[in-house]
């Protein structure tokens, strides 16, 4: 098994947001490899706790062997912060002064063949951040109407040669399933005209971020976790979130927009009668991105993007 690293993203100004330095009580909705939590961790006072949560096991058992040091001050969570109320209740928690989501894909899992995640190796399809779920990119490869696939390639990959993607899986997949990722990255490029093959990126990147978005229900229920990590910070806690598709900030960025700004009076109205009143302050009135010298080292923050609020 490929080693669990985490380059962590944008990390002082993550940290710059969530100040651990406060003390209280934090959650990384998304380990990972543990390398926000191991920055979180290291600036937190004593008598303070990071709960980090993450649907996969193998960066449940990495995070928490990285950070043994830490004893009692970290808590591994294995499930999914779609479930963060029921997570954190479960374990006798309420209110939190700091949360982070980096909605990102881990290196490990982008780079482990096995895991089905990568367009260049050769593995089964599979790409399921939790590896006990039944539902896999084999499911939806095999299983999708053509209809359903050039949807989702269309509004998760945000891919201009949908249909002809779909109509290309559709067609091969009559004769016998499609089963692995290379063969299934053969049918997006053959499918592609040859100047779109010769582009700079490659040319089954966008289709397999969209089955890998419809598998894992990551847009699925954002908006609702979004709204429940809100309802769990304490005041003045803050929620930091890192987004990687245009279609994820726009949730962030619509969601927090409401926290802010709830009235749904008409805005010609003289005063407010709606009576809804702002829960939260947007600390990031644009989007922060990194910077030359971290895409230096690490090119994958390219298309990151960090919003945080901070509770009323």
């Amino acid at each position: 098994m490929s080693e669990f690293r985490h380059i962590p993203i944008m990390l002082n100004e993550v940290m710059s947001l969530l100040k651990p330095e406060r003390g209280g009580i934090f959650a990384d909705c998304t380990l990972g490899g543990g390398g926000h939590s191991e920055a979180i961790l290291k600036a937190l006072p004593d008598g303070s706790r990071l709960y980090g949560i993450d649907r996969d096991s193998d960066a449940i058992e990495a995070a928490a062997k990285r950070l043994e040091p830490f004893g009692g001050k970290f808590t591994a969570v294995h499930g999914n912060f779609f479930d963060i109320k029921a997570l954190m209740a479960a374990r006798g928690v309420d209110k939190l002064n700091g949360i982070l989501m980096d909605l990102g894909v881990s290196s490990y899992q982008l780079d482990a063949p096995e895991r089905g995640f990568s367009y260049r190796e050769d593995a089964p399809l599979d790409m399921r951040m939790d590896k006990t779920a039944p539902f896999s990119a084999m499911d939806v490869v095999n299983g999708y109407t053509g209809e359903q696939l050039f949807r989702i390639i269309k509004d998760y990959g945000e891919e201009r040669y949908a249909s002809r993607i779909a109509n290309a899986i559709v067609h091969k997949r009559a004769d016998k399933p499609i089963e692995t990722t290379l063969e299934l990255a053969d049918i997006i490029a053959c499918a592609m005209p040859a100047a779109a093959r010769r582009e700079a990126q490659h040319p089954a990147k966008r289709t397999f971020q969209a089955i890998r978005i419809e598998v894992n229900g990551e847009l699925k229920g954002l908006e609702g976790a979004i709204q429940d990590a809100h309802d769990m910070l304490a005041p003045n806690g803050v929620m930091a979130v890192i987004t990687f598709h245009s279609l994820e900030d726009r949730i962030v960025k619509q969601t927090f927009r409401r926290f802010e700004k709830p009235c749904t009076c008409d805005p010609k109205a003289p005063i407010c009668t709606c009576g809804k009143a702002p829960t939260a302050a947007i600390l990031t009135k644009k989007p922060l991105t990194a910077g030359e010298a971290e895409l230096k080292y690490n090119p994958r923050a390219r298309s990151a993007k960090l919003r945080a609020i901070e509770r009323l």
